[in-house]
């Protein structure tokens, strides 16, 4: 696979080109063109370089090694423009007009995040690509959908998540577990904004006390304050709506600063392989979003595949979302046996895809994967799947949470 690096829009983004170097007329299509803007660099690139660019990596992999695409009787490789966004929605708004208007790939993969999804999305929505979102949480996915109607927002709202935690947390209390007290702390960002929200109404309506609720700006890295205020106030409870690097500034903070609740819930990053690597037995009874059934066999699959191909394992939670939106994207194209965006879409709207959560469609109001774990845990060393408690493969919470291991 030759790689060719192109320098656009000046030294901070370079776009690389894998599988054919050259490009043939359309009318003799020789590769498919699919482009992306992820953040490599900047505060977001922990999580798009463990979830997203990862499973874009593999999946490119998978299909040029197996002989590409099948576009009616042909079969076509993939070729991949792609752009730094620098953790910055202008950025990825400016690289994803670029993909569109200068590069005209044929179709366009997501940022990492809510916020630069959010900010894409006009411009997916524009040219008409498909816009499936891996690892975007918005209450506002039913409005986008009806708003952008080539958009899939596969993680769904963050009501449902803050819904699956309080009712976890409200099961505890009728038990007599936990009492009323709980803390929250949120990134100032779109993922930390939504959560908060839809966490702060879900817990009021449930009659829980929030004694501290508080957001810190993206980037934070003394993350000891937020955590002594919390600890001072001896909650049950502590959530904390947090983007990678603040997730494992707070545990460490914790554990640091002796502050062991009965649970103990932080946000992305918590179902990363990386978290369990740092941590080691202190992540265990931690709590966050996402979760797996480690017993699935499509879900083993996937896992070894991954860890073979990209040489780490991937995440609980949007690494399974994200590499499913591709697999459906594929079969999209095949079933529609044509690179035309608005017959691709019309599959991607109403038809049913086989991936590595199992069966899926997108035909509901938010267009996302149905069914998936919201609340996870970590235990014995795998980040297994609590909530729905309904939901194939669910594991029973460990509470409360072990304390932190001498360090």
């Amino acid at each position: 696979m030759r790689h060719i690096l192109k320098r656009h829009l000046g030294p901070a983004l370079c776009a690389a080109t894998l599988g054919i170097a050259a490009i043939a007329p359309a009318a003799a299509q020789e590769s498919i063109r699919i482009g992306y803007a992820v953040s490599k660099t900047g505060p977001n690139a922990g999580g798009a370089t463990t979830t997203t660019i990862p499973n874009y990596e593999l999946w490119v992999k998978e299909v040029n090694e197996a002989g590409g695409i099948k576009v009616g009787n042909k079969q076509l490789k993939i070729e991949v423009v792609e752009y730094d966004d620098r953790s910055i929605s202008e950025e990825a708004v400016r690289s994803v007009e670029r993909l569109a208007t200068q590069d005209k790939v044929d179709f366009i993969l997501t940022p990492w995040g809510t916020a630069n999804n959010l900010a894409v999305g006009p411009i997916f929505d524009k040219y008409g690509y498909p816009q499936i979102a891996g690892t975007s949480v918005t209450d506002m996915a039913p409005k986008l959908a009806a708003r952008w109607p080539n958009s899939y927002w596969l993680l769904g709202t963050g009501g449902s998540y803050a819904e699956g935690l309080v009712e976890l947390l409200v099961k505890l209390r009728s038990e007599g577990k936990i009492g009323d007290d709980v803390a929250m702390a949120s990134i100032a960002d779109g993922f930390g904004i939504e959560l908060a929200k839809a966490g702060r109404a879900a817990l009021e309506a449930n009659k829980f006390k929030l004694v501290y609720d508080k957001t810190y700006p993206l980037g934070t890295q003394d993350l000891a304050p937020i955590v002594n205020e919390v600890k001072a106030l001896n909650p049950d409870v502590f959530v904390a709506f947090s983007y990678p690097p603040d997730t494992l500034g707070l545990t460490d903070q914790a554990r640091v600063l002796g502050f062991n609740p009965k649970v103990f819930y932080t946000g992305v990053a918590t179902a990363f392989p990386l978290y369990k690597a740092k941590f080691g037995a202190a992540a265990e009874g931690v709590v966050s979003l996402g979760g797996i059934d480690p017993s699935d066999p499509k879900v083993k699959d996937y896992i070894a595949r991954h860890t073979a191909a990209v040489g780490k394992e991937p995440d609980r939670w949007a690494s399974f979302m994200t590499y499913a939106g591709l697999q459906a994207l594929q079969q999209a194209i095949e079933k529609a046996g044509t690179l035309d965006k608005a017959k691709v879409n019309e599959v991607l709207r109403t038809g049913t895809f086989d991936t590595v959560l199992g069966q899926i469609s997108f035909d509901n109001e938010s267009r996302q994967v149905p069914n998936i774990f919201t609340v996870g845990q970590w235990q014995n060393g795998e980040f297994v799947g609590l909530v729905p408690h309904e939901h194939h493969g669910a594991s029973q919470l460990v509470f409360p949470k072990p304390a932190w291991p001498a360090q």
